[in-house]
């Protein structure tokens, strides 16, 4: 019985730890991922940048090229954690 009990107090500091985690994860997110100058920069420029995009459109073959190369940048950097999780799992 007193095994349960450890185990539970166990899982739920490891709970609260998570939890506190992911909020600080969220700040920290959420700080470069819609900061409120940009969001004003936006809303007072709306027209002025609609505009500029309609007048230079990315052409289709160079955004083709771009998604190629932040695939192949993607993979590289994947394959590179599994090779360290690997590399960490053996020693």
């Amino acid at each position: 019985m007193e095994h349960y009990e450890d185990r539970i107090k166990l899982l739920e500091a490891e709970l609260l730890s998570t939890k506190q985690e992911l909020e600080s994860t969220k700040k920290h997110l959420k700080r470069y991922t819609a900061p409120a100058y940009k969001k004003e920069y936006y809303q007072n420029n709306k027209e002025a940048i609609l505009e500029k995009s309609r007048l230079n459109p990315t052409p289709v073959e160079k955004r083709k090229e771009y998604n190629r190369i932040a695939y192949s940048r993607r993979k590289e950097k994947l394959e590179k954690e599994k090779e360290n999780e690997n590399g960490n799992t053996t020693i």
